[in-house]
């Protein structure tokens, strides 16, 4: 029997099973950008000019804002907007129906940096290498989770790693595994952040982070928005996550790129252009000569939390005793 999920009259799919995902390898995306890409995420992020690294190619330490890979699954080798539908969303999954788009948000997302990005990849042969850790049913729900390399496929060189899960609402309801349990980020509750960053969304934030690379009509049209059961337009997951990575990198690796080391959070609300956004970190420990960060990030206005579970690892300034 084929392992390819169809369609019926319902709507539904026959011939799902999820345990035929497990460690499925995507083919090989090949994927390139210049100093423009690199500029254009940094304004999207909210860089401030005070980082003038980050968005002044002629800098003596230019520099790639470190999660900047985090996109170039979209991205790829295009340098014009395409079609997301067709692009991003692959039925090839064994046992796994296709996400569908207008009903699929990110539900998770992570990055180590193993070796800084070049501000461009002229010279380099960049492919990124996907497989499926495990597809799973929670809630009716469909949660696929994925593992990425990035590298140099001339040389074998490894610069970042990256995880994911995606969320295809109202998807699941297949008789598939839970999927393992995972401990949670609990933020402390009997002090203070040591820091806190506020960003201010404007209409206009998630049609410029779209240019990034994530073309999804989600978060550009509001007749689209409202078919998938929200408001309308909604905040890339991925804009809200890199906005909250800046305020990581900002408040408590004084905006060097070299001490970030690893970051990661679980999307928990929708956020809508225009809400403002607050970071609250804090410092939780410390080993090998980074500290370990916990943060979350609200939604002002209601106090809805946007990321939870949020983590990263920055390495500690220097001591110029």
């Amino acid at each position: 029997m084929s392992d390819t999920p169809v369609k019926n009259a319902s709507g539904r799919y026959d011939n799902v099973d999820f345990r035929k995902a497990v460690g499925y390898e995507y083919p090989v995306i090949k994927c390139s950008y210049n100093r423009r890409d690199v500029l254009l995420f940094a304004n999207a992020i909210g860089v401030q000019a005070d980082e003038l690294h980050f968005l002044y190619e002629l800098h003596p330490k230019f520099a790639a804002f470190p999660t900047f890979a985090i996109n170039l699954g979209f991205k790829q080798t295009d340098q014009d907007v395409y079609d997301f539908g067709k692009k991003m969303i692959s039925g090839n999954v064994p046992g796994t129906p296709p996400f569908d788009i207008q009903n699929s948000v990110d539900g998770e997302r992570s990055i180590e940096i193993i070796r800084p990005l070049p501000v461009s990849s002229d010279g380099l042969d960049l492919e990124i290498r996907q497989k499926v850790l495990g597809v799973y049913d929670k809630g009716g729900n469909m949660i696929q989770d994925n593992e990425y390399t990035l590298l140099d496929a001339k040389t074998g060189t490894v610069y970042i790693k990256m995880a994911s899960m995606a969320f295809g609402i109202k998807q699941g309801g297949y008789g598939g595994p839970r999927g393992p349990t995972k401990t949670p980020v609990t933020m402390p509750k009997d002090r203070k952040p040591d820091a806190v960053r506020r960003f201010q969304t404007t209409k206009e934030t998630a049609l410029l982070y779209r240019l990034c690379g994530d073309y999804n009509p989600l978060h550009a049209d509001d007749e689209f928005g409202r078919g998938g059961g929200f408001k309308g337009a909604i905040m890339q997951g991925l804009g809200t996550w890199n906005i909250a990575a800046h305020a990581v990198l900002r408040e408590l690796g004084n905006s060097d790129p070299t001490r970030f080391k690893s970051f990661g959070a679980r999307f928990k609300s929708v956020v809508y252009p225009g809400d403002q956004l607050e970071t609250r970190m804090w410092i939780v420990g410390s080993e090998g000569g980074y500290d370990n960060v916990a943060f979350e990030t609200i939604v002002v206005d209601d106090g809805r939390v946007a990321l939870s579970n949020g983590y990263a690892k920055i390495k500690q300034e220097k001591s110029r005793l």
